[in-house]
């Protein structure tokens, strides 16, 4: 039996330049296979995607939870909509949520899952809405979730057959080839590192780290694309692809027993 997936390397500012790229597969046993990768050039044409039909799941890459020492200090609620429904009545705009941030003026704390993701390897806080956006990404991100009324496992009950998880490329990818950088560049040693991750993930290396993740199967043409994709993003979305597939073969979705629903959990922390 086959199951439709769908990876989501995430933007908050979504443009054709910089589009939010959705990954799209199908899983048969121990194998993925990649049936294409997608442009979302707005936030509509992002909004259709999440109103498809069921059955499928995705693993999305953006937090779905806040840090809860910010959570309980700002008295936001006590799940993921609770906590979405009340930022977005305080904050009209995503720079709004940014000043929130600024004005309750305790740093940028991590969430639990952002530290269990292996030795040497952090995700950024969601609350950082500079440098690296993760802030705004969680704001406009998780909101459209839950208007579309998808199911976040362990988080949210919407519709069983459109889930959501959070998924972080990152964490594969470094358990695939460590350190190297894969990213915004398209100088030969990034080249080769998107050479080696797609072969890492054709030759079914990922199970090494993700028990149970299947073997990625792709066309000549796909795979000379995502290794070409100088921003990486093509690449970010298929390994959320795989975060997702790696989800339907493990004990209760891959998540661990009760989440913090506040904070969530990203894929394949430990």
């Amino acid at each position: 039996m086959s199951c439709s997936l769908i990876g989501v390397d995430f933007t908050s500012a979504p443009t054709r330049r910089k589009p939010i790229t959705v990954a799209r597969g199908t899983l048969a046993g121990a194998v993925l296979r990649l049936d294409r990768v997608d442009a979302c050039t707005s936030f509509p044409a992002f909004e259709a995607v999440l109103a498809e039909p069921g059955p499928w799941a995705g693993a999305f890459d953006f937090p779905f939870g806040l840090p809860r020492v910010f959570v309980d200090a700002m008295g936001l609620g006590a799940n993921c909509a609770e906590i979405s429904a009340a930022v977005h009545a305080r904050c009209a705009a995503r720079m709004d949520f940014r000043a929130l941030v600024d004005a309750w003026g305790h740093g940028l704390p991590h969430r639990t899952t952002d530290r269990a993701l292996g030795p040497g390897l952090n995700s950024t806080s969601p609350l950082q809405t500079r440098y690296v956006p993760v802030g705004f990404m969680w704001f406009e991100g998780l909101q459209r979730l839950l208007a579309a009324g998808l199911s976040l496992p362990g988080l949210y009950r919407g519709d069983d057959q459109r889930q959501a998880f959070e998924g972080y490329p990152g964490a594969l990818a470094h358990a695939l080839i460590g350190r190297r950088s894969y990213k915004n560049s398209a100088e030969p040693d990034r080249l080769i590192a998107r050479k080696d991750l797609v072969d890492a993930l054709e030759q079914g290396r990922a199970t090494a780290a993700y028990a149970g993740a299947p073997r990625l199967k792709l066309s000549h043409a796909m795979r000379d694309a995502l290794v070409a994709d100088a921003s990486g993003d093509r690449l970010d979305a298929v390994l959320c692809l795989v975060q997702a597939a790696w989800a339907q073969a493990q004990p209760g979705q891959g998540l661990p027993p009760g989440l913090d629903p506040v904070e969530g959990w990203i894929l394949g922390a430990r």
